[in-house]
């Protein structure tokens, strides 16, 4: 198994997601992070400036005709993310999936998606002229063995993972100093 998507670190380098925690409660927790609520995101302030905007499954959509992108003539069907992360200095929405397993099932077979997901995404924000990443934060449970071939295919169609973690810096959101 390649290690691209090893986890880890600390709270002061990125977030921990042990017990499927939800994105914007963790980062609204990070020292000089706050998040705030509007009609179709959440705004992300880092030392009172905004860094990001983040839209969770239908409000992606209502933010796309918000910008004139009509998605059903781009893509036949709505994907709909946990959340999806603009990061403004890196002109890039970060497609965040949480993936928590505890016995074996559909999750399993999800993970083979994410070129697909991906591709559409990158239609969906051409007109934009934003850059995709798709990246999925996992249980510790798909460290078993029986996952090496998908997590290696995860890695070899430029997506990425990582286990009940997500660094800040990988998405280019502030690393707090404290």
């Amino acid at each position: 198994m390649k290690k691209g998507g090893i986890g880890g670190g600390n709270t002061r380098t990125g977030l921990n997601f042990e017990g499927k925690a939800d994105f914007l409660t963790l980062l609204d927790q990070a020292p000089g992070y706050k998040v705030e609520k509007t009609k179709i995101a959440y705004i992300i302030y880092f030392e009172n400036s905004q860094v990001a905007n983040t839209y969770k499954k239908h409000d992606l959509y209502r933010f796309l005709e918000s910008k004139g992108v009509d998605w059903n003539k781009i893509i036949s069907k709505k994907l709909l993310p946990d959340d999806a992360v603009y990061v403004i200095n890196e002109n890039t929405i970060f497609i965040l999936e949480l993936k928590y397993q505890e016995v074996e099932g559909s999750v399993d077979e999800k993970l083979q998606t994410c070129d697909f997901k991906r591709k559409q995404y990158q239609k969906l924000f051409s007109e934009l002229n934003y850059e995709v990443e798709y990246i999925y934060i996992l249980n510790d449970w798909f460290r078993n063995e029986r996952y090496r071939d998908v997590l290696d295919y995860v890695l070899s169609v430029d997506c990425k993972y990582y286990f009940e973690y997500l660094p800040l810096h990988k998405i280019g959101l502030p690393v707090p100093k404290k």
